[in-house]
C-alpha cells in the first residue's frame, strides 16, 4: 500500500513538473512572461569589413525613433546598418539598423531623441554610410566588457557634518577579448589591420536568440600571445567604443 501512495505522488510530482514547464513555455511564448536571462554561448562577433560611401544627413527628427533625412541616392533599405556622424553627441558614432524606408526618411530603430534638452532640435544633421561586410571574429576563449562606472564629485559644507556628492561622468567603456593565436584566420587579419591603422570600426554582436549589440571601437592586438602551459595559446584584443553607448536590438 505504501509502495502505491508512493508511486501515485511521484506520478502526481512528475505530472505537475511537466504540466508547470508547459505553462511557462506558453506563458513566455505569449509574452505572459518577459524573460531577460540568457546563456551566451553560441554567440558571434563580427568586424564591420567593409562601408558604403558616405551619404549626409540633412535632418533628423526629434523622436521615437528618430528619423534621419538622407541624400536622394541613398539606396538604403529595411534592415540595412548605419554607422551615424550626428552633431549630436549620443548619435555621433552610433551603429544602428534603419527600421522604416519612406523615400528619403530612415527611421533609426532604437534611437529615442524625442529629448530636445538631450538632442537639441535642429542640430543633429551629420552624414551615414551603410556598412557592406562583416568578418567573424572566429575562436573567442573570453569576452569581458569593462568600464561605464558613475563618477561622483564628492563636497561638504562648512556646517554639514556629512560629505554630499554629485554623479558626474561615467568611465570610457572598452571590452576586453582573448582568441587563440591563429593569425591565419580572417577575423584575426582584419583586428590587426585595424590595429595598424588605427581607424575605428564597427562591431556586432549576434546573441543566440538572434539579438544584436552594436558599436564602434577601436580595436588593439597585441603582437605577443599568452602562452601558459596546459592552456590555449592567446592572443589579447582590446575594444575601446567610441560612443560609450551600445545599440542593442531584441531580435
Amino acid at each position: 500500500m505504501n509502495k502505491f501512495i508512493g508511486f501515485v505522488a511521484s506520478f502526481a510530482f512528475s505530472l505537475g513538473e511537466i504540466l508547470h514547464a508547459k505553462l511557462f513555455r506558453y506563458m513566455h511564448e505569449s509574452g505572459l512572461i518577459l524573460a531577460s536571462v540568457y546563456i551566451p554561448n553560441g554567440s558571434t562577433v563580427h568586424i564591420a569589413s567593409g562601408y558604403g560611401d558616405a551619404m549626409s544627413m540633412t535632418a533628423v527628427s526629434n523622436a521615437d525613433p528618430a528619423v534621419a533625412t538622407l541624400e536622394s541616392s541613398h539606396a538604403v533599405i529595411v534592415g540595412d546598418i548605419l554607422e551615424m556622424t550626428s552633431g549630436w553627441s549620443k548619435l555621433e558614432n552610433r551603429i544602428v539598423r534603419a527600421s522604416v524606408v519612406a523615400t528619403n526618411n530612415i527611421s533609426l530603430e532604437g534611437i529615442d531623441s524625442s529629448s530636445t534638452t538631450a538632442y537639441p532640435a535642429g542640430s543633429g544633421t551629420g552624414s551615414a554610410r551603410e556598412i557592406t561586410g562583416w568578418t567573424q571574429l572566429q575562436q573567442i576563449l573570453e569576452f569581458t566588457g569593462e568600464g561605464g562606472e558613475q563618477q561622483f564629485v564628492t563636497f561638504q559644507f562648512l556646517e554639514d557634518d556629512a560629505e554630499r556628492r554629485i554623479p558626474t561622468n561615467k568611465s570610457a567603456v572598452g571590452v576586453n577579448i582573448q582568441i587563440a593565436d591563429d593569425d591565419s584566420l580572417a577575423g584575426y587579419l582584419l583586428a590587426k589591420e585595424a590595429n595598424d591603422d588605427r581607424l575605428p570600426r564597427a562591431i556586432k554582436v549576434t546573441k543566440p536568440n538572434g539579438g544584436l549589440i552594436l558599436f564602434s571601437a577601436y580595436i588593439t592586438l597585441a603582437p605577443m600571445p599568452q602562452l601558459t602551459i596546459n592552456e590555449v595559446a592567446r592572443a589579447q584584443v582590446t575594444l575601446s567604443l567610441e560612443n560609450p553607448e551600445p545599440t542593442k536590438y531584441a531580435s
